[in-house]
């Protein structure tokens, strides 16, 4: 299956980037729901590890109140609130589907007597600016690798192009920003075969981590790139 992946066209392998490269919620979103014939503006402050969501939820009428038992499957979001109301404490259940840049959320009460919608969006100064040139070096089959990235932001799009050692410059591919973590693919060639890698990098001050390989599996490395 391998050896077949690596003959397939490379427009067809984009098609199958696997979705391990999903972005991370990490960070600040905000949204509203109606209530009573009333907008409730919400804040919600998302913390991803692995598979674990952590965070607050403010605009309820307990606010902050702290998220419980917060999960990620796939593009699948879940987690419970307590919130108080008129003297009662209500547990509402969230589940939101997440998407490009925004989760749409069914929420309310666990005994179903009531319930809503939401959509949140990303806050847009809570992404990070990845603008212009980083430098590393990765492991490829031994040898010690130079590489170099020359990258553009605009808002939650990452334009730009990756260099090999050799010069040859490899244009970036589907960039997008998602709070700290930047994502992109681009075809290159290899002893005379063309490839498809894939970047997920997770972006702090003066450098950005990533993971990448080609989508069959069979190849992947790692590169801290510092900005120059």
């Amino acid at each position: 299956m391998k050896t077949l992946l690596r003959f397939l066209p490379v427009a067809l392998l984009a098609c199958l980037l696997p979705k391990a490269y999903a972005a991370d919620l990490s960070g600040v979103w905000k949204g509203a729901f109606d209530f009573n014939d009333e907008t409730i503006a919400t804040t919600l402050h998302l913390s991803e590890s692995g598979a674990t969501i952590t965070g607050t939820v403010e605009g309820l009428p307990t606010s902050p109140t702290a998220i419980h038992d917060g999960k990620l499957d796939g593009s699948l979001l879940s987690f419970w609130v307590n919130t108080d109301y008129q003297g009662e404490t209500y547990k509402l259940i969230f589940k939101g589907k997440v998407g490009d840049q925004k989760i749409d959320f069914n929420f309310g009460t666990d005994d179903g007597s009531w319930g809503t919608a939401m959509s949140v969006k990303r806050e847009a100064t809570d992404m990070a600016d990845v603008t212009g040139t980083w430098k590393g070096s990765f492991d490829l089959f031994g040898a010690d690798t130079p590489v170099t990235f020359n990258l553009k932001s605009d808002g939650a799009t990452v334009t730009g192009a990756v260099l090999n050692a050799d010069g040859k410059s490899n244009e970036i591919h589907d960039g997008k920003i998602d709070g700290t973590t930047v994502t992109f693919w681009v075809n290159t060639e290899y002893q005379g075969e063309n490839y498809v890698v894939q970047y997920k990098g997770k972006i702090s001050s003066d450098s950005i981590n990533f993971d990448f390989g080609i989508p069959d599996g069979s190849w992947s490395s790692t590169v801290s790139a510092k900005k120059v």
